[in-house]
């Protein structure tokens, strides 16, 4: 049973730090000294004084922008409508209550390095190459964050030793039975008769383990895909990506941005089987996997333009 607490250190009720933002901290912490130590080998385009001005630039306008704006058209608006923005703007810049598209990441971090290449005068694609050897560890830690808070949780799963019980599930459950965990649980707890939504109701569960155990009795165990996703779309692609970075020190400009469009987009396509659907399917796809089709054609473009410069080096 899940009982992780996405807060990590509790100052006030509303300062607070929470495994989320650690977890974006982490990965440009890691960004950074990779990065630089790229730069120091020769092996990006940037000089390595330059690299934590990148990183800041990118973290504010590629991550944070394109990733917050990313989730509110790909999954607030479609679910919720635009009249849930409209009404509370405000929503586009709370963060720190989750709510952050990777696709919509990636997507502002290509803006942000096409014009950051231009202001300083380097290869886009040189840049580009740097900075998709290191972040699938900003996906990985960003994953894991995703574990910690229980959210983006996976299918049903029958059989399988590891599959768990994440509370907030009890949404996806049938109405009697949440009606049935609500007053079985407030019989364990009568003050959560006054409790207005889920969410107290999975923090209360933490607190006592009584709650905890009476809801897990409602619940269904699930994969914990977010471990998938971590595994594949970070660490296996930030291991593919730094081999070949490190071991073809001469690769052409774009070879690495496409081999990690292709092994982002095939990874999210194979994980998302195991993800339950946080928004409305594509015909037979989910939204991640849709979305991740485009990716590939991405791919493709840089693998082609990677190519052509190869091919230029060997007749030069």
């Amino acid at each position: 049973m899940h009982d992780l607490d996405p807060v990590l250190l509790k100052i006030t009720d509303t300062i607070q730090l929470r495994w989320y933002g650690l977890a974006y901290m982490m990965g440009f912490i890691a960004g950074f000294y990779l990065l630089r130590n790229l730069a120091r080998r020769k092996l990006w385009v940037l000089a390595p004084e330059k690299t934590g001005d990148f990183i800041a630039a990118a973290a504010l306008f590629g991550v944070f922008l394109g990733g917050r704006l990313g989730y509110i058209l790909f999954y607030q608006i479609p679910k919720h409508g635009i009249g849930s923005v409209i009404s509370d703007p405000l929503i586009i810049f709370r963060v720190w209550e989750g709510g952050m598209a990777s696709h919509g990441g990636i997507l502002g971090l290509v803006v942000f390095t096409w014009f950051y290449a231009r202001k300083h005068k380097v290869t886009w694609t040189g840049l580009g190459d740097g900075l998709c050897v290191v972040a699938p560890l900003g996906l990985f830690f960003g994953r894991m964050a995703n574990f910690i808070n229980g959210e983006l949780y996976g299918r049903v799963a029958t059989g399988v030793p590891w599959a768990m019980k994440f509370p907030q599930s009890l949404e996806l459950e049938p109405k009697d039975v949440q009606v049935a965990a609500w007053d079985a649980c407030i019989a364990k707890a009568p003050e959560l008769a006054s409790a207005t939504n889920l969410q107290q109701l999975v923090d209360m569960s933490r607190d006592q383990s009584g709650v905890l155990n009476t809801l897990a009795g409602y619940l269904q165990p699930r994969h914990p895909s977010q471990l998938y996703e971590g595994a594949l779309e970070g660490l296996a692609l930030f291991g593919i990506l730094w081999f070949v970075r490190t071991k073809w020190k001469n690769a052409p400009d774009g070879l690495l941005t496409g081999l990690f469009f292709l092994f982002y987009a095939l990874f999210r396509i194979f994980a998302e089987q195991f993800r339950e659907p946080d928004a409305a399917l594509v015909g037979a796809l989910t939204k991640g996997q849709f979305l991740s089709l485009f990716m590939i054609l991405f791919a493709f473009g840089f693998l082609a333009h990677a190519w052509r410069g190869w091919k230029r080096r060997e007749v030069g």
